[in-house]
């Protein structure tokens, strides 16, 4: 009885982390979508579109093994764009620049709660499957060994509550 609801458990936290990542996906595909239709409306200096543009197209056509990295380069990338809260009140003065600026915010606080809620489900499942039990009569299948997002996602601070202009 208690290896059949162990194993009911493990199953239940496996379609938990295929959720959290599957929203994670999007979430990271919606700011990389933001960051690119910013860079491409000419809101933005050349230099910083170009920055921006750059890492926000790697970020979208990184395969798995490069993912994190990518995703890591784009945050730091916005970060560098968006390093102070007067570049924002400027770009929001512009015509459609501050629709660009709510979705960008948006898109960048999200991806932090996603990737959140994506490594919990990951250290949960992991916390089950490293039981001897689970282990001893193979449980988990035939399941890969979950694993964490690990990423820079911190926001540019002039998008963040604290840091946005007044």
């Amino acid at each position: 009885m208690y290896l059949s609801w162990t194993a009911g458990r493990l199953d239940r936290l496996h379609a938990r982390i295929d959720a959290a990542r599957a929203a994670l996906d999007a979430q990271l595909v919606r700011r990389a979508s933001v960051a690119m239709e910013l860079a491409t409306s000419s809101l933005l200096d050349p230099a910083a579109s170009l920055l921006l543009l750059d890492a926000a197209h790697a970020a979208r056509l990184a395969d798995d093994e490069q993912r994190e990295v990518a995703e890591s380069q784009l945050s730091l990338a916005l970060r560098a764009v968006f390093a102070e809260p007067e570049q924002v009140a400027v770009l929001v003065a512009e015509p459609g620049g501050e629709d660009a600026v709510r979705d960008l915010t948006t898109a960048v606080r999200r991806v932090p709660m996603a990737r959140r809620f994506h490594n919990d489900a990951v250290r949960a499942a992991r916390a089950v499957r490293e039981h001897r039990l689970v282990r001893y009569f193979r449980l988990a299948g035939k399941a890969p060994f979950p694993l964490a997002f690990e990423m820079d996602d911190a926001p540019p601070p002039a998008l963040t509550p604290e840091g946005a202009p007044s």
